[in-house]
């Protein structure tokens, strides 16, 4: 099961991310954990990465989806994996599409969490006063205008994978304002539903 999770700062990816990890025993792949483990192990990528970030550069789509196209070949992801933090942007999105084709893969969903700004935004404040009412240090990321500015970005740069996805028939949504549980729950009815077709 190959699985891209879509969906705002705040929606919750990392939390069913997670839980989908233990249910279904896929790794979940976020693009910075590989950056810096293809740099550790100085793979050709990895320097060709490391040579770019040295000399204070964005690593360019390419050699991303170089690092992704090393990494899905790795035994643990063999079975399928959840792709986090990328594809950010449809030009991604396209490069990742023609790596997977290449090797003859192909995703079996991209699933975004729905969630209403507003909402979010109120929630991100509640934690933040829960967590000073604590004396615990509110994260630079809890205050609502950060939130907002991160959202903004999203919403410019990442909303449009939704549309790229659902013109390819792929894209499925799940209401992440729903309790986390039952967000989990959807995520599952759903997710065994496309393990069902692939084993069929």
């Amino acid at each position: 099961m190959r699985i891209i999770l879509l969906g705002p700062p705040g929606a919750g990816k990392g939390t069913q991310s997670e839980r989908i990890v233990e249910r279904f025993g896929i790794p979940q792949l976020s693009t910075g954990d590989m950056l810096r483990a293809a740099v550790a192990a100085g793979t050709p990528v990895g320097l060709e990465a490391k040579a770019i970030m040295e000399q204070g550069g964005l690593v360019p789509d390419t050699v991303v989806v170089g690092i992704v196209a090393d990494r899905i070949e790795e035994p643990d992801a063999k079975r399928g994996f959840i792709l986090d933090g990328f594809p950010r942007t449809v030009q991604q999105a396209e490069a990742l599409d023609r790596m997977l084709a290449k090797k003859g893969i192909a995703l079996s969903t991209v699933v975004e969490l729905k969630v209403d700004e507003e909402a979010l935004v109120g929630r991100i404040a509640k934690r933040a006063e829960e967590t000073a009412a604590k004396g615990l240090p509110v994260r630079k990321d809890d205050t609502p205008e950060v939130f907002k500015t991160r959202f903004d970005a999203y919403r410019r740069q990442t909303a449009p994978l939704s549309d790229h996805y659902a013109k390819a028939g792929m894209l499925e949504t799940i209401d992440g304002m729903k309790p986390i549980d039952t967000v989990t729950q959807d995520l599952f009815a759903l997710l065994e539903r496309h393990a069902e077709t692939a084993a069929s």
